[in-house]
């Protein structure tokens, strides 16, 4: 057994040893293909319904033929691995900070405890972002761009656009599912906040001592993550809180409820608890598109699923200043959890 730096070590109730993975099941694989199908159309009803349930039932599920190419796919792991085979002084060029949070880190947090990662994050709207915090006056986001490899600004570029495009279609497919309108949630995104982070996760001489990621939520509407053959990412099943083992699907996306899409569906569907457990042989690359609407957005359940029989389950908040708390505790230890998303249910 290797030693790793205390501020690694994870709470011995929440090491990956701890708790028994299963890796016989996993999470629902839904193909995309009927998106390619005139609608209405059967086959398209029934992918509705297939995503619904794996809402409902994991808050988790795979996509394949999503229509982005895989030579995109491929091209975007290679210059992930190349950026992160520089030497650190040359990333640390392009370090993010609390002012700005796009570019390189090495030392982030989850729940107090630090990843065992390093990561380069970068938002959609390029260059320059004025976000309006209300009180907190206007924060400025900037992309921070290595000079090498060159091509890596271009290709993460057009991967944003392809991948933002398969979350439009995802969440019509949702918003349908839920007995809504399909373009019910698109006034959200006028001013939208997403942002793309390429993972990296080195081999750890303690792998049952650490975590790549602790147990988190997402925040935001949708993630869509795409990753390497190595695997890594354990998702908490619903019924009997066991850790369940992602097992990596070529070209594949995997996908999963946000914060927000359980707020909006009034709990119908849940944001889900995961993971990234790390090895001490191989390194791994992943990359996730959180898909977040604008920082002005007040979030709350949608009207069409509050009834006679049906009361609001959570207050409303603000986006913004959700995002900014949470951002926050990425930086530092903190004296205590930051704020969840179970802060605003109402006992009803």
């Amino acid at each position: 057994m290797g030693e790793v730096d205390q501020a690694f070590v994870q709470a011995e109730e929440h090491r990956p040893t701890s708790l028994t993975i299963t890796d016989t099941q996993g999470i629902p694989v839904i193909d995309l293909a009927p998106l390619t199908h005139p609608k209405p159309s059967p086959a398209f009803a029934q992918l509705v319904s297939q995503v619904g349930d794996a809402c409902r039932d994991w808050g988790f599920f795979q996509v394949v033929n999503h229509g982005v190419p895989s030579h995109l796919l491929h091209r975007l792991l290679t210059v992930s691995n190349k950026f992160f085979a520089l030497p650190l002084d040359e990333k640390r060029k392009v370090v993010r900070d609390q002012a700005n949070p796009f570019g390189y880190y090495d030392t982030e947090h989850t729940k107090n405890v630090r990843d065992w990662k390093e990561v380069f994050d970068f938002t959609m709207i390029n260059p320059v972002v004025n976000i309006d915090l209300g009180s907190d006056g206007f924060g400025e986001l900037k992309n921070n761009w290595p000079q090498h490899p060159p091509e890596m600004k271009e290709v993460c570029e057009e991967y944003a656009r392809e991948v933002e495009r398969v979350c439009y279609k995802l969440l019509e497919i949702i918003s349908l599912s839920l007995g809504l309108v399909g373009n019910r949630f698109d006034e959200h995104f006028k001013d939208q906040t997403n942002f793309i982070r390429l993972n990296h996760y080195p081999p750890c001489p303690a792998p049952e001592l650490a975590l790549g990621v602790g147990r988190h939520k997402d925040p935001g509407v949708l993630t869509l993550l795409y990753q390497d053959d190595v695997g890594g990412l354990d998702v908490k099943r619903k019924i009997d809180g066991e850790w369940i083992r992602v097992k990596p699907i070529p070209d594949s996306f995997i996908v999963n409820v946000g914060d927000i899409i359980q707020v909006w569906s009034n709990g119908k569907y849940e944001s889900v608890e995961h993971r990234v457990v790390v090895n001490s042989e191989r390194e791994r690359f992943s990359v996730p598109f959180f898909f977040t609407p604008g920082f002005k957005l007040m979030v709350k359940p949608v009207e069409e699923l509050i009834g006679v029989h049906s009361q609001a389950k959570y207050k409303q908040y603000s986006w913004g200043e959700f995002f900014m708390s949470r951002t926050d505790s990425n930086y530092k230890k903190l004296g205590a959890a930051n704020r969840q998303i179970s802060d605003f249910e109402m006992h009803v």
